[in-house]
């Protein structure tokens, strides 16, 4: 089990860091406009990636 999750915590690592190695400069440009909205919509945002996610593991694990 331990073994599958530093798999997944590995491959997780590498596509969060893709856009970093490939497009620096556009990631500061889109992290000054991140910056800028409400606290508010990026909460909605975040809790709409943490329920696609789970959903995305109940797909796959089931």
């Amino acid at each position: 089990m331990m073994r599958f999750f530093l798999c997944v915590l590995g491959m997780v690592m590498i596509v969060e860091g893709l856009p970093y190695f490939a497009a620096p400069s556009k990631i500061k440009a889109w992290v000054q406009k991140l910056v800028e909205l409400p606290d508010s919509t990026l909460r909605v945002i975040g809790f709409l990636l943490m329920s696609a996610g789970l959903c995305l593991v109940y797909l796959g694990r089931s």
